[in-house]
Order: structure tokens, then C-alpha cells, then sequence
């Protein structure tokens, strides 16, 4: 298998990215970037240009006045000022020449995106341990915390995608939410879901169901419940929409039922949301993998009551 080799190096963890160069009335590739980064000024660019970080697919740079030409690429390193700091570790739980299993913390974006850049699970990682072809296998929110698969060997990389897209992978996640009346548990909820409003959150719309997750409890004190999670499907925000939808809220969501305005990180509340563990069996050894994640979520007092959800 042929794999592209990019013209810039990785740097401090952090792959380039590039744009495919669309048709356009551009005169310059100063002008095009200015109109398609709005937010970054145009001494910033002239400096990474300066840099030499600024080339095409052969490694030539652009400079300020060089003209556009569509239909090849450009590359270039993203960089973010003022990143937030994440103040919580991941633990490595397993390595193998194929894979590495990691304990990611609340918080931690998987993926560079946003306002995050370097602190993410995938550029700490590809820093510490030199993986430079480290990638994610699945999804997990940034709020989550728990087990998470990457993949080290990008030739093994299709084979341990292909068990999440076959849904060969058990996964159970833990939650802390309100207690449940009027349904008993164990319960089975489906429904479909789609993109909602604002565009990151996740709604059940009428329609043949497309989500499933299996609810149980684990524990319950007064009103406010422990419950194992065991989702069949694996849409977006399923489990917090899923709960949500039931009259149940996972504590401390900021998303779901209603999301709340965007504010700074509130490290004494992270989202009660566990990825607990995951098991599979591995299609490169045919051996049977469990990994479980080492962390615990809020301990339930006999008095825990509803208002500490607010």
C-alpha cells in the first residue's frame, strides 16, 4: 500500500495540515488564505511563509507574492494562540505493534479541532511515545473519559476499524444520573437520531431508529442512580442523548437536554460518563482483548439528591 509523504515534517507531535486548491479568482495564495482562515491575520501567514512553513506538494514554499494556482494542495502547520491547558493525564493500558490502549482523562480532546491543538490525546501521545502514524480507531467525546483504541501500524489500521463499523466490539460505558421511574431496568431505548441545533448536538427525530443502548443499574442512592451503559450503535452523543431523552441527564452535562452557554472548563465537574471497557477479538492474533479503563466516577452518598445536578 502506497501511503503520501508529506512535504513538511511532523512537528512537537503535530502532523500538517493541508487544503486541496479549489478554482477561484484569487490572485495570490496570500489573498486565497485570507479569505479561507478569516481569523488569521495576514502577518501571521507572511511569517509562516517566511518560515518556509508554507509549501505545496512538492515542498516548494509559497512566499507573499506568489501567485494562486488551483487544482494541487498547500501545507501548512496549525497553530492556535493561547490554548487552553488540560490538567489531567492519560495512562497507557496496553501496547502491541499494532495498537495502543489509553486511559484518556475528562476533557482531553481525542483530535485536534476547535481551540485545541496540542492539548489533545492524539498530539500528547504522537510527542511522548514518537508515533508518527497514530490514529484513532473510534470516537469519544472530549467530556468522556475512559478506554480508547489507537492505531499504531497504518497496514493492521482497516482491520480494527472494520470491528467498530461491523460492531464486533462489546463496549460498556458507567453513568451517574437521576434515578429512573416509571420504566423498569434493565431497559432497551431506541430511536433515531440526527444532527440538531446548534449544529454539535445530537435530537431523536421521528423514524425508523438508528441507536439502540442497554440500560441497566449498577447502584441507586435517594435519587440519583450508577448505571452501566451498553451501546449496540455507536451514534454521536448517543448515551448523553439517549438519557436526556428518558428525563434522565447524565450529571454535569452542559449539552444535553439544554446546552448551556459556552464558558471555561469547570474542572470540579467534569460529565459523569465512563467508557468502562472494551472487548474484542483481535483480527490480526485471533486473541480476545478486554481493556478496562482505571477510573472512577462520583461516589454516591446515601444523601445524594437532585439539586447537586444543577
Amino acid at each position: 500500500m502506497n501511503h503520501f509523504v508529506s512535504p513538511l515534517p511532523m512537528r512537537d507531535g503535530v502532523a500538517p495540515s493541508y487544503l486541496w486548491l479549489q478554482k477561484g479568482a484569487w490572485k495570490t495564495m496570500l489573498e486565497f488564505l485570507l479569505q479561507r482562515f478569516p481569523d488569521v491575520s495576514a502577518e501571521a501567514w507572511c511569517a509562516r511563509m517566511a518560515r518556509g512553513e508554507v509549501v505545496d506538494e512538492t515542498g516548494v514554499a509559497f512566499g507573499e507574492p506568489s501567485p494562486y494556482r488551483w487544482g494541487g494542495r498547500v501545507f501548512y502547520y496549525r497553530e492556535i494562540e493561547s490554548e487552553p491547558s488540560i490538567p489531567f493525564e492519560e495512562h497507557i493500558l496496553f501496547q502491541d505493534q499494532h495498537i495502543l490502549v489509553v486511559d484518556k482523562p475528562h476533557f482531553l480532546p481525542v483530535i485536534p479541532g476547535g481551540r485545541f491543538l496540542h492539548e489533545t490525546l492524539l498530539v500528547r501521545l504522537k510527542k511522548k511515545h514518537q508515533l508518527h502514524q497514530l490514529s484513532p480507531v473510534h470516537r469519544l467525546d472530549r467530556e468522556t473519559a475512559g478506554v480508547m483504541i489507537f492505531s499504531i501500524n497504518a497496514h493492521s489500521r482497516g482491520l480494527y476499524q472494520s470491528l467498530f463499523q461491523q460492531r464486533a466490539v462489546q463496549k460498556e460505558y458507567e453513568a451517574i444520573a437521576p434515578n429512573l421511574v416509571n420504566v423498569d431496568l434493565p431497559f432497551i431505548h431506541r430511536s433515531r437520531l440526527e444532527t440538531g441545533t446548534p449544529f454539535f448536538r445530537m435530537q431523536e427525530v421521528a423514524g425508523v431508529p438508528n441507536s439502540e443502548t442497554h440500560i441497566e443499574h449498577l447502584a441507586q442512592a435517594h435519587e440519583i442512580g450508577h448505571y452501566r451503559l451498553r451501546p449496540l450503535t455507536g451514534r454521536k452523543h448517543q448515551l448523553r442523548v439517549h438519557l436526556a431523552a428518558l428525563g434522565i441527564p447524565i450529571l454535569n452535562d452542559t449539552f444535553y437536554p439544554v446546552a448551556q452557554p459556552c464558558m471555561a472548563d469547570d474542572f470540579s465537574r467534569p460529565l459523569q460518563l465512563l467508557a468502562r471497557s472494551i472487548a474484542f477479538i483481535d483480527p490480526v492474533t485471533a486473541q480476545e482483548r478486554y481493556f478496562e479503563s482505571q477510573r472512577q466516577l462520583k461516589k454516591l452518598a446515601p444523601n445524594f439528591s437532585k439539586s447537586e445536578l444543577r
